[in-house]
């Protein structure tokens, strides 16, 4: 998988899964071009970090994602999306880096953090399982006290917005739209 490619070793992460009954090319269509924004949880929280989404009006697509600070590291048609990120995340501004699918893996800068966020599916009986994993490595160790204190504070709602994300890829996969 990419994410093992791109981030084998790390010191947070967080999973989340969901069933839907589509075929696995409606799946990764629907991962690609649900828009986020029709949930008020997603917008809402990502406005409360400070992401500049604070308008429901506005599409949050994984492609407007990546033309907000996040990378796409990586695809596999129909089988995986690899995103990726590099900075102070326990940071109000986040001091986010310039990382691609070329230098992601080399960043090593003391006091960051790299994260990676997939959608992986896999197709069994008519079903396709989407899941989702976010990993973080802090890169020393005065990044990952930092982190770990965000973390605590973070982490619910980042689980809340991941499984927010899977229940409009669902619907809008079921659906057929």
């Amino acid at each position: 998988m990419l994410i093992d490619d791109f981030l084998p070793v790390y010191d947070f992460s967080e999973r989340h899964e969901t069933n839907i009954r589509a075929s696995r090319e409606k799946v990764f269509a629907a991962v690609d071009s649900t828009d986020f924004s029709a949930s008020w949880l997603i917008w809402g929280l990502l406005a409360l970090r400070g992401l500049g989404w604070s308008r429901p009006t506005q599409n949050l697509t994984l492609c407007d994602i990546t033309n907000d600070g996040f990378a796409r590291l990586g695809e596999m048609p129909k089988e995986e999306i690899l995103l990726g990120l590099a900075g102070k995340f326990w940071t109000i501004g986040g001091s986010l880096q310039k990382v691609d699918a070329g230098n992601f893996k080399e960043f090593d800068e003391k006091g960051f953090a790299k994260a990676v966020w997939n959608f992986s599916l896999d197709e069994k009986n008519g079903e396709t399982r989407l899941k989702t994993e976010t990993r973080i490595r802090c890169l020393d160790e005065g990044s990952r006290k930092s982190f770990a204190l965000y973390w605590t504070v973070v982490e619910p709602f980042s689980g809340i917005i991941r499984t927010e994300m899977l229940r409009l890829i669902k619907e809008k996969a079921e659906s057929g739209s």
